[in-house]
């Protein structure tokens, strides 16, 4: 098979074969243990700078004394910190979750909302983790960006044409890989890269002879 030569010839291709590997949808990969949209869109901001595994340990606690965002809007921040404590960062975690429960709440009477441009407004939400939400707990487009998105898009080729600061700007590699992923396709797409860089695409040495995509990437080594 010949190579493809643009970025949305090995776009296709990587959504292709990686959905062969890690089959399934957003919602069935994401990692995070949840019920609904309130819980993903807290387990999400404590996932920031620790595992899923280590989230997964401390919402069961967490979401059995605060159920709801209403619950969560009237904690007593020591008690939060105190449940959350090994995620790390605890004090502004607990800070931005009782926040963002308080937002969803007053702002939008105790619903999480769908919009990107209402997700960001709430404490410690970013595009990132609204992006989450939008695609897991609402089957919605949303791409989410972190890391090994930027990595391994980058290795691939898929940010061809971009300056290095460009490709290392969030925001600006979602809206590269928006126009190269289809709607329905980003929310399990990311997943599935983040699942290929953690496993295979890793940062010092990637394991190109076991990767499906060797055959097309332009980084192989």
């Amino acid at each position: 098979m010949a190579k493809p030569r643009t970025p949305k010839g090995r776009a296709r291709l990587t959504v292709e074969r990686l959905a062969e590997v890690y089959p399934g949808s957003a919602e069935e990969l994401c990692a995070l243990d949840h019920d609904g949209p309130f819980q993903l869109l807290a387990a999400t901001i404590l996932s920031a700078q620790t595992t899923d595994a280590r989230v997964n340990m401390v919402t069961p606690v967490l979401f059995s004394k605060y159920p709801d965002a209403a619950a969560l809007a009237a904690a007593n921040p020591e008690d939060v910190e105190g449940i959350i404590r090994t995620t790390g960062f605890f004090r502004s975690k607990a800070k931005s979750i009782i926040g963002m429960a308080t937002g969803v709440v007053t702002q939008f009477g105790g619903s999480v909302p769908k919009g990107l441009e209402d997700l960001v407004t709430l404490p410690g939400v970013g595009r990132k983790t609204g992006n989450v939400v939008r695609s897991v707990a609402f089957g919605l487009p949303g791409l989410p960006v972190d890391t090994h998105v930027l990595r391994v898009s980058g290795r691939l080729g898929l940010l061809e044409g971009m300056t290095p600061g460009e490709q290392r700007d969030a925001v600006k590699v979602e809206h590269r890989l928006n126009g190269l992923i289809p709607p329905d396709e980003r929310g399990a797409f990311s997943l599935r890269i983040i699942l290929h860089g953690r496993e295979t695409c890793i940062a010092r040495k990637p394991r190109c002879g076991a990767c499906p995509l060797a055959d097309f990437c332009p980084s192989v080594r």
